[in-house]
């Protein structure tokens, strides 16, 4: 079976970006910034991105494009006989269908919140009727459902038409779009009365927030929101180096879709933070931020229900653009391993998904009654513990050890394939940086997220 390959690169980039991009750009990065001082969190976010994340994501890159296989199979093509970093591809791909798994979820809430502001169901609310419209939308199975398996079957059914002609086509146009709504929405933001202070609170490091909060607490969470943010450890992105053609350095192309990435999770922050100050909200009020706290300031300006519309279809784009890389992925490793045509493919993917999401949709109601992590706690938070911190720090460190170690596939291997083509390339200089100082990096981020 012939590799698919890339129609333009700038369909690598958006397509990579949009993976990158997700609910952890749009929804944990402003929250994350209300709650660890502003300003000084995004320098440090920005100092641990450039070296944590874009390494790990070149990586990535270079062993998809140097093996030409998916997450599953790219292993055994690099690795030495009798070698079992193999096993590794396999639990990466077990960790796609299950991120999907919550993840389908999730983005369903964005749909729904974008149709109920578009037809105009916030305007009637009162506001206690707009704080208890999250808990009633997740205590109604059939919306969560419903909305579930709208997104799983459009996901698939865009990957069914192919690489260029279904999943870089779509998600080239709806990046596009989802960047053209965040300038919008920011320019907007920007005219309210009061954006300034907001944008001073986001954008202006505060020594005061530092002694307030410890500096070892801010620098914690921006490492950790650095990582996770480009979604490694569990080939998302190795698959879209298997796309790829070698006119281009790796570690240039992973500058550029952690740039892409960060001007998304910044943005996010501009549209946010001045419409909070603007009606004098909290900026650190957490998860609820953008499901309650927002919609509340939405039904109170001007033009709020245009605003809210474009804002939640905005969210909308950011997690179906990830929906749709990783189902690619999903497809790509099944195809590896039951060969088939891309559409029985599709099909057969789309009712596992689906079926396997049924869980976190049924989480907040009917199942409600199971907490597996605690009074409170639901089937996605359980989810999201094994993905978040599990399987992609640990995921990443492994692509790490197997991309410097002489037990793997080495530094030279791996430095050879990053350079190859024009742009930015990785020096002998570094190769200490890579072998010790990150993966002790990557070691604290586990231990972290154990505690």
């Amino acid at each position: 079976m012939e590799r698919e390959k890339f129609g333009s690169r700038l369909g690598f980039l958006l397509l990579s970006a949009g993976c990158a991009i997700g609910i952890g750009n749009v929804w944990k990065f402003p929250y994350m910034v209300g709650s660890n001082g502003g300003g000084i969190f995004v320098l440090f976010y920005l100092f641990f991105l450039a070296i944590i994340g874009v390494p790990v994501l070149s990586m990535e890159l270079a062993i998809g494009r140097a093996s030409r296989k998916s997450t599953v199979r790219a292993y055994e093509v690099l690795e030495k006989p009798g070698q079992k970093w193999h096993i590794h591809g396999w639990i990466a791909m077990i960790g796609n269908y299950l991120l999907m798994m919550f993840y389908t979820v999730v983005a369903g809430w964005m749909l729904y919140y974008f149709f109920s502001f578009l037809t105009g169901k916030f305007q009637q609310l009162s506001a206690e009727q707009v704080t208890g419209y999250f808990g009633e939308m997740l205590g109604s199975w059939g919306i969560l459902v419903g909305t579930m398996l709208l997104v799983t079957a459009a996901g698939f059914l865009v990957c069914s038409f192919g690489l260029q002609n279904g999943v870089e086509r779509v998600t080239k146009w709806m990046m596009l779009a989802l960047l053209v709504t965040m300038v919008f929405l920011a320019f907007y933001s920007f005219t309210m009365p009061g954006a300034s202070n907001g944008l001073k609170f986001y954008l202006v490091p505060d020594i005061g927030k530092v002694e307030e909060l410890g500096i070892g607490k801010i620098i914690t969470a921006a490492m950790n929101q650095a990582f996770f943010t480009l979604s490694l450890g569990i080939g998302a992105m190795l698959i879209f180096g298997s796309y790829l053609d070698q006119g281009k350095t790796l570690l240039g192309e992973s500058i550029q879709i952690a740039c892409l990435d960060t001007f998304v999770a910044l943005v996010s922050g501009m549209i946010i933070f001045p419409a909070c100050f603007s009606f004098g909200v909290q900026p650190d009020s957490g998860p609820s931020l953008i499901f309650i706290t927002l919609p509340h300031i939405f039904t109170s300006m001007e033009h709020g229900r245009i605003f809210g519309s474009f804002f939640f279809l905005f969210l909308f784009f950011a997690s179906f653009s990830t929906v749709i890389a990783v189902f690619e992925n999903i497809l790509s490793c099944f195809r590896d391993l039951v060969p088939c045509s891309r559409k029985k493919a599709a099909l057969l993917n789309c009712i596992l998904v689906a079926v396997g999401s049924l869980p976190c949709a049924l989480g907040y109601n009917l199942w409600s009654s199971f907490q597996p992590l605690g009074k409170g706690s639901s089937v996605l938070d359980l989810e999201d513990f094994l993905v978040s911190n599990l399987l992609l720090p640990i995921g990443s460190l492994i692509y790490l050890l197997f991309c410097i170690s002489r037990r793997g596939w080495g530094f030279e291997n791996y430095q050879a394939e990053a350079n190859r083509g024009e742009g930015i390339r990785i020096s002998n200089r570094i190769k200490g940086y890579l072998k010790y100082i990150l993966p002790l990096l990557i070691v604290i981020l586990i231990v972290q997220g154990l505690c």
